[in-house]
C-alpha cells in the first residue's frame, strides 16, 4: 500500500490550497485517513482526520483548533483518496504536510508535500 500526496505549493496569506492523497495497492478496508504537518523546528502535529465511510457510518471529523473553520477534510471512498481543502491560509500554516491512513490494521504515511504561506 502506498499513499501519494500532492497539491502543496507557495501561496499568499489569505489564499487557498487543496491537498490530495491517493492510496494504491491491495486494500480491504480503510478505517481512518488524515493529515499531519510539521513546521520548521516543530514536532509533527495532527491537522485533521476523518473516519472512512467504508467500515463505519463514516465522516466523523476531528480538527486541530488552529485550523477549525478554515480547513476541511473529505474523502472519496470510491477512489480511496483523502483531501484537505485549506482556506484563509496563514504564514503559521507553513509546513510539510503528510497524509496518513489506517488501512487493514496498519498505519501508513505518505511522503510530505510542502505548503508555504507568504505574508
Amino acid at each position: 500500500v502506498q499513499l501519494q500526496a500532492s497539491g502543496g505549493g507557495l501561496v499568499q496569506a489569505g489564499g487557498s490550497l487543496r491537498l490530495s492523497c491517493a492510496t494504491s495497492g491491495s486494500i480491504f478496508s480503510i478505517g481512518l485517513m488524515g493529515w499531519y504537518r510539521q513546521g520548521p523546528g516543530k514536532q509533527r502535529e495532527l491537522v485533521a482526520r476523518i473516519t472512512s465511510g467504508v467500515i463505519t457510518s463514516g465522516g466523523i471529523t476531528k480538527y486541530a483548533d488552529s485550523v477549525k473553520g478554515r480547513f476541511t477534510i473529505s474523502t472519496d471512498n470510491a477512489k480511496n483518496t483523502v483531501y484537505l481543502q485549506m482556506s484563509s491560509l496563514k504564514p503559521e500554516d507553513t509546513a510539510v504536510y503528510y497524509c496518513n491512513a489506517f488501512i487493514d490494521a496498519t498505519n501508513y504515511w505518505g511522503q510530505g508535500t510542502q505548503v508555504t504561506v507568504s505574508s
